[in-house]
């Protein structure tokens, strides 16, 4: 048992289970025209399978397009979408098993740029992707940041940080990067790098729990990072480390962490005990108190079956979480409001993971 534990969670797999009330379906219409207001969903389709999709829900119509990138692009977008982040008026798209971003025009969907991540012939696999002053900067597993100018959209320099790193978060002028040492099963890497804008260069490394994997941080400055620990005797714990001392100040050692969004004032956190028979629990955190407020948000009995994604939009409150429906069916996102009531869900591609909310220059 513990043999299947150890090889399914080196994927960022979960299931939970949530309602059963019947809603209306959002209607599917691929010649939608974007209001400038709604969300992208990165469907990240099977590992070596080219079937990673991008979704498009738009708010004011209600209607969504479940293979937005390649109605508008005339191809397909690639293999194992991993990160999607919206910056600038573009959307920055990790495709880790392609060995590339896209970045593409938010308002339309349309490609800009295609930046290969090989060292000479062999793939980087990139990972996830945050900003500062108008830089991106992409972590790979070949153990790498990228520097990456975001008018002309070419990589600057690599900069070498820890053993396969797999999030990535800014602060107070810096870069901080998680270092998982995934591929390194079961020798997982257990430290956060930190790097400085001004230098480019990593000048500190934190010392987290095993596996460290999202990482987040908060409108004080404070980065929030999940370590996965080894899926056997080192459980899964969110962190805080302080952006100005840049030590580790906090564990929440009262619950399991798999993964988390930071809303304005509370963190959506989700866990699976395995163990326990399925056990599944979306937490509510206050960032002010750094209590839990409530051991499960969705509070009128809306069901989840296998959750794969969560976002927060600051803007309105409401919480977004990808249900990949099994793993191997279309997919459903389904929106919240902050008091955990479902407002509205509709159908995505394979495996929905990451999402990013679009209000028509997202005010960046």
């Amino acid at each position: 048992m513990k043999s299947f534990l150890k090889l399914f969670f080196l994927l960022p797999v979960i299931a939970l289970f949530i309602s059963c009330e019947k809603e209306p379906e959002a209607p599917d219409n691929n010649d939608i025209n974007l209001s400038g207001k709604g969300i992208y969903v990165l469907n990240e389709g099977l590992f070596s399978m080219n079937n990673s999709t991008l979704t498009w829900y738009d708010f004011e119509s209600g209607q969504d397009v479940t293979d937005w990138f390649e109605i508008q692009n005339d191809r397909k977008l690639g293999d194992t979408g991993n990160d999607l982040k919206i910056y600038g008026g573009k959307v920055y798209v990790v495709m880790s098993g392609s060995s590339q971003v896209e970045v593409l025009n938010a308002a339309n969907g349309k490609s800009l740029m295609q930046i290969p991540f090989f060292d000479g012939e062999v793939p980087r696999q990139p990972r996830s992707v945050a900003f500062l002053h108008n830089k991106a900067f992409v972590c790979s597993f070949d153990g790498t940041v990228a520097v990456i100018d975001t008018t002309s959209l070419q990589v600057e320099k690599y900069i070498t940080v820890g053993r396969n790193p797999d999030g990535i978060t800014t602060a107070n002028n810096k870069i901080y990067v998680a270092n998982s040492g995934g591929l390194d099963f079961p020798n997982y890497d257990n430290t956060v790098s930190v790097i400085s804008f001004d230098s480019m260069e990593e000048i500190k490394t934190i010392t987290v729990g095993s596996n460290p994997y999202t990482l987040e941080t908060d409108e004080n400055g404070l980065v929030y990072v999940i370590s996965r620990g080894n899926y056997d005797d080192e459980g899964m714990y969110l962190h805080i480390i302080d952006s100005q001392s840049d030590e580790l100040i906090h564990t929440f050692t009262e619950f399991q962490a798999m993964n988390f969004t930071l809303g304005e004032s509370h963190a959506y956190v989700y866990h699976i005990d395995w163990m326990s028979g399925g056990v599944t629990s979306i937490l509510v955190v206050d960032l002010e108190t750094r209590g839990v407020v409530s051991e499960n948000f969705i509070s009128d009995g809306t069901e989840i079956e296998s959750i794969y994604g969560i976002y927060a939009d600051k803007t309105t409150g409401n919480v977004f979480i990808a249900d990949a429906k099994g793993f191997v069916s279309t997919g459903r996102v389904y929106c919240f409001d902050s008091d955990g009531k479902k407002k509205y869900s509709f159908p995505t591609g394979l495996n929905p993971g990451s999402m990013g909310v679009y209000y028509t220059q997202n005010g960046e």
